[in-house]
């Protein structure tokens, strides 16, 4: 409860005594912090107007934590974060302006275009990169994440060595930073990642999607990112030929397979509340294929679980394409890393899963 609903101690309208945690009056149900809401509402609205949808989002979840969920304001703010969570989802393109298609200005500017374009793509690529490498050395700075990571870090090196272990514990923060960048692009609130010592990390959110698509878009968040852990563990085995990071690789990409088990809190379970009846056959179906070429018990293991949650529940009727893809992905690409064989000095090759 925010401080704000802690102070209410009378109706400023028919100065009713009220209870620290109504958010309205029942006596007149005048809003108790209608001047909050309003302030709020202006402040959401101008960041809206210029482009700043995650700052607008999280301006209205809040608003909605000082409104009555019956209420029509709350019907109507719900409303307004789902448009705004879909704009998040599929950012409009910049759409150039200039000389009418055909035209001989607009076949001797073409080249130019062409270029401009590129040269967009390339600075939207650098700045990309840049925001996700600030943001997961921003998590480095929290006290409880460090503090944590490093006990974690202590228990692994006594099971593994410190070289794994350190490999380890970075693939699962990258996988949690994934959920917490998710988190940040829809504006809702979440801690810093937090690590358990044996049982990996989490994020613990202070507001909930609204939807199964939000859910899946930050369950799915942490597959996605871990993906990128593995390659780059991949990337760099294959350019220095030494092992350790092979064997990294391995154990971050059967981490981040395990939590596409589409099952209770899962990230996998997360992204499949999302998708079809059809879209989860279909799910169902690619799983098996992958058991049947690698021979990976633990996608036996998803197989399973996917058939029984194609076929049980009620799932929604329209299809989440974008779920639908980043599961498919992060799936056929860890199972695909999944099959490179490791050579080790000293041993035999170890084949792929």
């Amino acid at each position: 409860m925010s401080g704000l609903a802690r102070s209410a101690l009378a109706c400023p309208a028919c100065g009713t005594e009220l209870a620290a945690s109504l958010l309205s009056c029942p006596a007149c149900h005048r809003l108790l912090h209608a001047d909050a809401l309003k302030q709020m509402a202006a402040e959401a609205e101008q960041l809206a107007r210029t482009g700043e949808l995650a700052g607008a989002l999280a301006k209205w979840r809040a608003a909605l934590e000082l409104l009555p969920p019956e209420s029509g304001q709350s019907r109507a703010i719900s409303a307004k974060v789902a448009e705004l969570s879909s704009r998040v989802d599929v950012p409009a393109p910049p759409i150039p302006s200039g000389p009418a298609p055909g035209s001989r200005a607009a076949r001797l500017l073409a080249p130019l275009g062409v270029l401009g374009a590129l040269l967009w793509k390339a600075k939207f690529l650098v700045v990309f990169l840049l925001g996700k490498a600030k943001l997961l050395l921003l998590g480095l700075t929290k006290g409880g994440t460090l503090l944590s990571m490093l006990l974690s870090f202590g228990v692994y090196w006594t099971a593994w060595g410190w070289k794994f272990a350190l490999g380890l514990i970075a693939s699962m923060y990258v996988h949690e930073m994934g959920h917490v960048a998710a988190l940040q692009r829809l504006g809702i609130k979440a801690s810093v990642p937090m690590f358990v010592p044996g049982f990996g990390a989490f994020v613990r959110m202070e507001q909930y999607p609204q939807s199964a698509r939000e859910d899946a878009r930050v369950g799915l968040a942490g597959p996605l990112w871990g993906l990128g852990a593995v390659v780059c563990a991949w990337a760099v085995h294959f350019a220095t030929g030494v092992p350790i990071w092979a064997a990294i690789a391995r154990s971050a990409g059967w981490l981040n397979l395990f939590n596409l088990l589409p099952v209770w809190q899962l990230d996998g379970g997360r992204g499949f509340r999302a998708l079809s009846r059809g879209q989860r056959v279909l799910v169902a179906l690619v799983i098996v294929a992958l058991w049947a070429a690698t021979g990976e018990g633990l996608l036996a293991l998803l197989a399973i679980a996917a058939v029984v949650s194609a076929l049980a529940g009620q799932p929604p009727a329209e299809p989440d394409r974008v779920a639908l893809v980043e599961y498919l992905v992060v799936l056929v690409a860890l199972s695909v890393f999944g099959m490179i064989p490791v050579h080790l000095p000293g041993h035999e090759t170890i084949p792929g899963r």
